[in-house]
């Protein structure tokens, strides 16, 4: 599975942004996929996750309220993300689990996209 993460850029604080997820070469429609960030100096972190359904989702606490995720059948699962804050700013990586359920930590999820930019001025 290659996976394509789009949609990221700079946005004022307060804004929002839509990231995608989007699968080729194979399709992730029976994984689940979870969105993780990486600051500049500090670990890979998770954002959000859902399941291979859609009927669960899990968010990290610093984004719970504010960011929203989604897929939809046509193999593409977005991060609808709203009230940013500089400390959104990252790297954001999409990933396609090794099962149908939707992980919180990185060591549940095989295939990785190559990372979209969010930056988030004051």
């Amino acid at each position: 599975v290659q996976l394509q993460a789009s949609g990221g850029g700079l946005v004022q604080a307060g804004g929002s942004l839509r990231l995608s997820c989007a699968a080729s070469g194979r399709t992730f429609s029976n994984n689940g996929v979870g969105w993780f960030r990486q600051a500049p100096g500090k670990e890979r972190e998770f954002v959000a996750a859902i399941s291979w359904n859609g009927f669960s989702t899990f968010y990290a606490d610093s984004v719970k309220g504010r960011f929203t995720i989604s897929r939809n059948r046509r193999n593409t699962v977005t991060l609808q993300m709203n009230s940013l804050t500089p400390e959104d700013t990252a790297v954001y990586y999409c990933a396609s689990a090794l099962g149908s359920a939707a992980p919180i930590v990185p060591s549940g999820y095989r295939y990785w996209g190559q990372g979209t930019l969010v930056t988030v001025s004051s």
